[in-house]
């Protein structure tokens, strides 16, 4: 069991990349991740100690924060989404379409995930 800093720095290991998005008066909203693996869009958001969310959804998918389509997802207090996402297998090689993209800030202290078209 990993505690959530440990967590975290077990995902940074295995090439999440995470933003920090905040509202409009700068205060934190959350600490969001995405992974980009073989074909899917690993994603966890981080909204308190006791409210998390991670999903698996395939690389074509336009909006990863609001996917269409889910392939896992699990949600709880942040420890327990944390561990869930560790313990999650590696999806098949190329399962699906090949997913790029890169966080890309779209207002002072704001970001949002940019899926690649190309």
């Amino acid at each position: 069991m990993y505690d959530i800093t440990n967590g975290l720095q077990a995902l940074v290991a295995r090439d999440f990349q995470f933003a920090h998005p905040r509202d409009a008066d700068g205060g934190l909203v959350a600490v969001v991740g995405i992974r980009v693996h073989r074909g899917v869009f690993d994603i966890l958001q981080l909204f308190g100690e006791n409210d998390a969310d991670a999903a698996r959804v395939p690389g074509d998918e336009p909006d990863v924060l609001f996917p269409n389509k889910v392939l896992w997802r699990t949600n709880g207090s942040a420890r327990e989404v944390i561990n869930e996402l560790l313990a999650l297998g590696d999806p098949a090689p190329d399962m699906g379409s090949p997913a790029a993209g890169c966080w890309m800030p779209t207002h002072a202290g704001r970001s949002a995930w940019l899926a690649a078209s190309a």
